[in-house]
């Protein structure tokens, strides 16, 4: 009785989060998440491009593709700690997201800070047609959320994107890097320069992403993560 009414309880506080993720699942091999598996990437990249310049070093280009993937060039910084980053760097800029959408109400501020980073790094880095339309795009689009519509929205944007990342890492690190350990992924390069193997480096970072989802799981979902889906009347 206590772990049905605990299963129930978990339902009813957090079944949109619930809904959203059975959606993605769901619909993870068809075009309508393409988008959502493009902006990952994106989060991908830009760890990788941020820890780059953390670390004293310069961002040459930048770029992603409609095929999922990515890739980014620099100069100088830390080339273990920039190896590193894509995939860990996009699950925290993932559960950051998920985070501020659920304990704060900043959402819309952080929605367009989000939308104008795309926009600067489309300006400043990326130079081919694909890249540069979808970054400027879904930049435009977000800033235009933020500004026009309410704040549930971009809350939900945050919810949609930082989960599908969560979703997203583990099952890329386990297929570059276990399921395709001879593919050159970061692991693999990673490898290669510093000795292992990209199926170490992927295992590694499995068992890390998968132990920071559950922390954040564990002590930032709440009771109740649902959005109110009726404003209170003033």
């Amino acid at each position: 009785m206590t772990r049905q009414r605990s299963f129930l309880d978990l339902l009813k506080g957090h079944w949109q989060l619930i809904l959203i993720t059975g959606l993605v699942f769901a619909l993870w091999n068809t075009p309508v998440v393409v988008p959502l598996k493009i902006l990952v990437v994106f989060l991908h990249e830009l760890s990788h491009a941020v820890t780059i310049l953390l670390t004293g070093g310069s961002v040459e280009s930048f770029t992603i593709s409609p095929q999922q993937g990515g890739m980014v060039i620099g100069r100088g910084g830390s080339r273990f700690l920039s190896l590193s980053a894509g995939y860990l760097g996009s699950l925290v800029f993932g559960m950051a997201l998920l985070i501020i959408a659920l304990r704060t109400n900043v959402d819309r501020a952080v929605l367009a800070v989000f939308g104008a980073i795309m926009c600067l790094i489309a300006l400043l880095y990326i130079r081919d047609a694909f890249a540069l339309l979808f970054c400027a795009g879904v930049g435009a689009a977000m800033i235009a959320t933020a500004w026009f519509m309410s704040h549930e929205v971009s809350d939900l944007v945050l919810r949609v994107i930082g989960l599908t990342s969560m979703i997203y890492v583990p099952f890329d690190i386990f297929d570059d890097t276990i399921r395709r350990s001879g593919a050159r992924s970061d692991a693999f390069l990673l490898a290669e320069e510093f000795g292992g193997t990209a199926m170490l480096w992927g295992g590694v970072w499995l068992v890390l992403s998968s132990a920071a989802i559950a922390v954040c799981l564990r002590y930032w979902l709440g009771r109740d993560s649902n959005l109110p889906l009726h404003r209170k009347a003033l």
